[in-house]
Parts: structure tokens; C-alpha cells; sequence
């Protein structure tokens, strides 16, 4: 087996091997290539990684590439984790909102739009090279925004063979499972517990858990509702979890409380890429060190808990499995009655050898659908601006969004965003 990391100069990609090193009995993986357009990042990482891999007896050769073509060649697996414009340019998004008063963040509101336009030419054109050469090979996008970028390759690659992943509902499980155990004083294996989880990427609704087919939500639910109504400030009002019995995505916060993420943002700097920044450096320092062979402590600054099971849990369910159930971002084709079928959701899905298949899902209720439906025009006017540089999709992606500006502004911002990118995004700027 061949995987492909692109974006290998990463500071995640270390917690990637790990895992595939953790799975080597069930991944028969002879080759890794990193690919990265950062000479020096590739360098220092991808010379750590082989530390990594040899002091764990080299199952695997690493090989290092600035040419994706090349690595997508052959390949079973392909993850996409790269940054376009890398964290200067997130750093952009986040005072691209704040200079307008408007939500800055790397993956909603505008920063997240200019993030999308940005990174979909790239990864389609990809994605499309991948599926050229190694026609039944899967993609496992980790890019944000992952549910968007992953909208905008539904017609690029067939259906299961493009798969939006991320952190949060894997790290939403395994935050109930450690509250369960604490509670209990029992250990518990993840593969026995089920977290339902609907809605897009970063904007979904977490509404049960089952532990060997047990339905524990309301306990759950009781559990969390208590705790809220300990807390001084609570994230979320209690009454309305346990009247409507849904847990936000965190990221909701954006939406539900966005005054309070507007006055938090009057502190920067520093922003959290600036903060990101500087962890990073750190970060790369130690992966230079010549005897290190294990990632360091300061990996769990950077974010993205739980990362390496998520990607390569599915990648071994995906070659071996029997079933399993993930939650990943795919088309969900017609298993959410009344939704649009090809829209891309955050969803339970069904990982067996060869087979992603959404799992039938209730509909969530109007008030979560609304907002949903609202964001999902935005996702598809902002693919249709992305792939052919449509100013006035562009446009109307900025007024379909929740948290995006008012229609007397909506030009000011647009022009700005485009400036801003103006070196990344050539399809705007062409003729």
C-alpha cells in the first residue's frame, strides 16, 4: 500500500504516522510520500518522520516530494492537509473579519470563504489527477473548510471515494466516554460506543450515544445539563438542551453567540493563527532535534485532538474492516428524507472494506435545518465562485451567509478579501 500525505510539512503529520504505525499489522503500508511546496518544512518534518519510522523498525519507507503528481501515482490513500497561503494567510482571514466587525476565523464566516476560495482549485485539481491515475483510490480531506472543500468534490471523484474528516465529533466522543468512565470507574472501548451527530462541518448537532447498542443520551444529556447549570457563565443555556435534547458543535457558538466571539476578538492580537504561529516554532525546533524520535508535549498545543485516530481509523476500515460506524463529511444521497441529496453532511456513515454508505438519518428540526439551509447556499455559491473565479457568486455567497456583511457593505468586503488573497486566487483577477 502507497498513502500520500499532501501537505506533508505539516506539524500534524508526525501524529499521522503515529497511527499508521500503531496499525501497521492491519495497514500493510510499504510506502509513505510526503508532499510539500515548503522546501524547509518538508525537510525537518519529513526527516523527523523518518526518525519515527526507523526507530520503529522502518515497516515503511518515507519518501519526500514537492511534485503531487508523482505521489498520487499508485496510491490507495490520499490526505489532503494543506494551507494555501500557509498561516500568514490565515492570520489574513482572521483580521479580514475583524476589520470589517465581522466574525474573523479561519473556517466560517468570510474568513472561512476566503480559506474555500483559496484551497478548492488546488485540491480538485488533485483530485482530479489522483482519480486519472489511480482510479480506486480514496481521498481523506482534513482541509478546512472541510464539509465545503469536500462539497466541491462531489463532481470530481465518485461518491465514497472523497471524504470530508474532522476532529470535533471523534473528540466529542471520547469527552463523553471519559465523563462515563469517571462516573463509572469502568474502562471503555471506543469501538463500542456510537456518537449521532447531523448537520454540516462545523455546524452540526450532536443528539445521541449508544454504548453496545444501549441508547444513554438522556443520561448523557441529564449529566450536561447539570453541569451547565453549575457553571457561572455556561457555553450554552441548559433550558434549551434539555427542552430540544441536542448538544451544539461548539463552533456554534459563532452563530448562537456572536456578539460575545465579536467582543472577544477586540483582545487581539494575538488571534489564534498568531498563537498557532508561535506554537509552530517551537514545534519545529524540536522536530529538528537529531535524537528525537517521538513527537513532543507541544504537539497537543497546536489543536486538532485525536487526529491521528480519526484519519487513520477510517483509512483501516476503509482496506480491512467489517463495519464501523464514523462520522465523516459525505454526499449524503438521499438517506435524510426531504434534504437535497447531493448536499455534502456531517454524518454517520457505515466503513467497511472498500465502502463508505451514509447511514438513514432523521432530519433535524426546522430551526437547525434553517440555518443549515442558509449556510449550504452559501457552500455552493462559494464552490461556483471558487472554480470559475464568478465575482458575483462570490458576491452572493458573502449576502446568503449567516454571519457575513450587510448588503451596504458586502462590496467593501468582497473587494477586500479579493485584494487581500489577490496572489491566490488567479481566476479573479485573470483578464
Amino acid at each position: 500500500m502507497k498513502i500520500t500525505v499532501i501537505g506533508g510539512g505539516s506539524t500534524y503529520s508526525p501524529e499521522l504516522v503515529n497511527g499508521l504505525l500503531e496499525r501497521t499489522k492491519i495497514l500493510p503500508v510499504r510506502e509513505l510520500w510526503l508532499v510539500d511546496i515548503d522546501p524547509e518544512r518538508l525537510e525537518v518534518v519529513g526527516g523527523f518522520i523518518r526518525r519515527m519510522v526507523g526507530a520503529a523498525g522502518s515497516p515503511f519507507s518515507v519518501e519526500l516530494t514537492d511534485d503531487y503528481k508523482q505521489a498520487v501515482a499508485g496510491a490507495s490513500y490520499v490526505v489532503t492537509q494543506l494551507r494555501v497561503g500557509q498561516m500568514p494567510a490565515r492570520r489574513e482571514d482572521e483580521y479580514l473579519g475583524k476589520r470589517h466587525g465581522l466574525i474573523g476565523q479561519e473556517t466560517t464566516g468570510v474568513g472561512g470563504m476566503a480559506k474555500a476560495l483559496r484551497t478548492i482549485p488546488v485540491i480538485r485539481a488533485i483530485a482530479a489527477e489522483m482519480h486519472r491515475v489511480s482510479p480506486a483510490a480514496v481521498l481523506a480531506n482534513f482541509t478546512n473548510p472541510a464539509g465545503l472543500v469536500t462539497q466541491a468534490l462531489t463532481d470530481v471523484l465518485p461518491q465514497g471515494q472523497g471524504i470530508g474528516v474532522c476532529n470535533v465529533p471523534i473528540t466529542t466522543r471520547m469527552s463523553i466516554i471519559e465523563r462515563m468512565e469517571k462516573m463509572t470507574g469502568t474502562k471503555i472501548d471506543p469501538a463500542r460506543t456510537r456518537l449521532d451527530t447531523l448537520g454540516l462541518n462545523h455546524l452540526s448537532w450532536h443528539r445521541g450515544f449508544t454504548l453496545d447498542g444501549e441508547d444513554l443520551w438522556g443520561q448523557i444529556l441529564a449529566e450536561t445539563v447539570k453541569e451547565l447549570r453549575d457553571q457561572k457563565e455556561p457555553e450554552w443555556d441548559p433550558d434549551w438542551i434539555e427542552k430540544n435534547r441536542l448538544i451544539p458543535n461548539y463552533y456554534l457558538q459563532y452563530y448562537y453567540h456572536t456578539d460575545h466571539k465579536l467582543a472577544a476578538q477586540e483582545k487581539w492580537p494575538p488571534s489564534r493563527a498568531e498563537e498557532v504561529m508561535e506554537v509552530e516554532k517551537r514545534l519545529l525546533a524540536e522536530y529538528a532535534e537529531p535524537d528525537r524520535t517521538s513527537p513532543p508535549d507541544d504537539l497537543t498545543k497546536r489543536g486538532g485532538a485525536y487526529y491521528s485516530t480519526a484519519a487513520t481509523q477510517l483509512i483501516a476500515a476503509h482496506h480491512a474492516g467489517q463495519g464501523e460506524v464514523h462520522v465523516v463529511n459525505i454526499a449524503h444521497n438521499g438517506v435524510v428524507e426531504g434534504w437535497p441529496k447531493d448536499w455534502v453532511l456531517e454524518m454517520p456513515v457505515n466503513v467497511s472494506r472498500g465502502k463508505v454508505e451514509p447511514l438513514p438519518a432523521p432530519p433535524l428540526p426546522k430551526m437547525c435545518f434553517d440555518l443549515i439551509a442558509r449556510v449550504k447556499d452559501y457552500e455552493l455559491l462559494t464552490v461556483q465562485a471558487a472554480v470559475h473565479g464568478d465575482r458575483k457568486a462570490a458576491r452572493d455567497a458573502l449576502l446568503a451567509h449567516p454571519l457575513g456583511p450587510k448588503a451596504d457593505r458586502v462590496d467593501a468586503v468582497l473587494q477586500d478579501l479579493l485584494e487581500t488573497n489577490r496572489k491566490h486566487l488567479p481566476l479573479f483577477w485573470e483578464g
